[in-house]
């Protein structure tokens, strides 16, 4: 069945499509944390984020399929949906987010934010970190190393290196670190001016999520984001991974390290897997681009969509998610150190709320990345009903992402099962 499927994805939907896992899952069913596979086999899910409340939580599959059996349409007709989720969606803001533009992807939802940076400023230099992802459309593609764009890099965009907290830029952690990262981004900012393309704006996740999420103290990004206002630039900060109360502390990444941007987007979890988006910005800056572009989107805000965004959003905050998201995140990392204690190859446990994992070394002394390694233990833990992955700037560290609903009795199975996978699975 397997090899089947693998091979009507390569006929019908073209070849090098990615699956994870050397050998792929065939996923049939989804309840709570945890999915099945097609002979019946049950998984823990320690990874998709998208589910943000569980897999087919039951308020949001009634509030599609009630929406969707009542009226679907889009925003060029008035309908209350779209007004009532933006109004409890700016109401988890912090002054002065007061309006947001509803999309179908995160990507459109970066591409948006790109455009309305150079609503604001006039100008097109975008920086971004050199190990990031803010989606594939033609504009957002070009910030990402991971996968160059075909013809190359568009002269308006620039790069700098990424933070890490375990090897940090400059070699000596905190603000240091913070600072050190503050001038590779001057530099850019002048280059982009010298270039004749002007700064318009810094894309980042406040959490530095495909980096490896590093572990940077609230106000961390404080010297960057004095450099980025003195320059006239703009903020864009992308919460599709941390955004929702996953970081346990906040209900926002930028809320958790201090930062206060000018726009900010989100994206798959934010309708538990219904396709929607948006991007969240003052008043003025949504005026200016709405005076400055002609955009309309029509499926974005849907009656639909903004019914299954609502329903998420009221999970979130009536089911304690957030809190649970803490709780839960402290316990699994503790479970993780006391791991390390016993497992050389552990360098380094970091993370926040039910976004956490572990960095993956041949020698602590060294910090030499095990990175054929971690990809084996995530493999390993597949065959042992574990779902997870990894990723940063090394592709060594163990990404543990789940649904919010993730309880100790999950963590307990999660540490069991990766405690017996490092046990069993060779280093070298």
């Amino acid at each position: 069945m397997t090899e089947s499927l693998i091979e009507r994805r390569a006929r019908l939907l073209g070849p090098n499509m990615s699956t994870f896992y050397d050998e792929p899952v065939h996923l049939v069913r989804g309840q709570g944390v945890h999915l099945w596979d097609s002979e019946g086999r049950q998984y823990l899910d320690c990874y998709n984020n998208v589910p943000h409340v569980g897999h087919c939580h039951p308020k949001v599959v009634e509030a599609i399929c009630q929406q969707a059996g009542t009226l679907n349409t889009h925003t060029r007709y008035l309908h209350e949906g779209i007004l009532d989720y933006v109004e409890a969606l700016v109401a988890t803001f912090d002054a002065p987010f007061d309006t947001a533009l509803m999309c179908c992807t995160g990507s459109e939802a970066n591409d948006v934010a790109l455009r309305m940076a150079q609503a604001l400023t006039g100008k097109t230099g975008v920086i971004a970190t050199d190990h990031t992802y803010h989606g594939n459309t033609t504009a957002v593609h070009q910030l990402s190393q991971t996968n160059p764009p075909p013809g190359g890099y568009w002269d308006s965009v620039r790069f700098v290196p990424a933070p890490d907290s375990y090897r940090p830029l400059g070699g000596v952690p905190g603000m240091a670190h913070a600072q050190a990262f503050a001038a590779k981004v001057q530099e850019q900012i002048d280059a982009l001016e010298a270039a004749g393309h002007g700064f318009s704006s810094l894309i980042l996740c406040p959490f530095f999520a495909n980096e490896g999420f590093p572990d940077l103290p609230q106000g961390w990004l404080d010297p960057v984001q004095a450099v980025v206002r003195n320059a006239g630039g703009v903020i864009i900060a992308d919460e599709v991974q941390p955004g929702f109360g996953r970081v346990g502390t906040h209900f926002w990444g930028h809320q958790k390290i201090g930062l206060k941007p000018d726009i900010v987007t989100m994206g798959k979890p934010m309708a538990n897997g219904h396709p929607v988006a948006a991007v969240v910005a003052p008043a003025a800056t949504m005026k200016a681009f709405r005076e400055r572009f002609r955009y309309f989107n029509t499926f974005g805000g849907n009656p639909v969509s903004a019914a299954a965004a609502l329903a998420t959003l009221r999970v979130v905050q009536e089911e304690g998610l957030q809190e649970n998201a803490r709780v839960v995140g402290e316990y699994a990392r503790d479970g993780l150190r006391e791991l390390a204690t016993r497992h050389e190859c552990i360098g380094d446990v970091r993370g926040s709320g039910l976004f956490f994992g572990a960095e993956m070394v041949l020698d602590r002394g060294t910090k030499e990345p095990a990175t054929a390694f971690t990809k084996r233990v995530a493999n390993a833990m597949r065959q042992r009903g574990i779902l997870l992955n990894f990723l940063g700037i090394h592709y060594n560290v163990l990404k543990i992402r789940p649904p919010l609903p993730f309880s100790r009795d999950n963590a307990d199975q999660l540490i069991e099962t990766l405690d017996q996978v490092l046990a069993e699975t060779p280093l070298a």
